[in-house]
């Protein structure tokens, strides 16, 4: 019987290849408008952060999604990730 392929994806911080469902995506869209992609299809430039505050906290100290994704982040982006984590 075939096995089903894992998506793998690499976090933008660690750079450690994971399986999709393993990380969060972040959305920049063509309106520049920047959101959490809950279902890993929205339209736009992705990047993906691994599920673990520490990674969240260094991506926003080291300002690494502001690079990947070519815009200013505001902390409520942040805030609501590591509002998910928790959960």
């Amino acid at each position: 019987m075939k096995t089903k392929k894992i998506p793998m994806r690499t976090c933008v911080v660690t750079k450690e290849k994971l399986e999709k469902k393993e990380l969060i995506r972040i959305v920049r869209n063509n309106e520049g408008k920047v959101f959490i992609d809950e279902t890993g299809k929205q339209n736009g430039r992705g990047a993906y952060l691994k599920k673990d505050a520490e990674v969240i906290k260094k991506a926003q100290k080291n300002k690494i999604l502001d690079r990947i994704l070519e815009t200013t982040i505001p902390d409520e982006i942040y805030m609501e990730l590591l509002n998910k984590i928790d959960n």
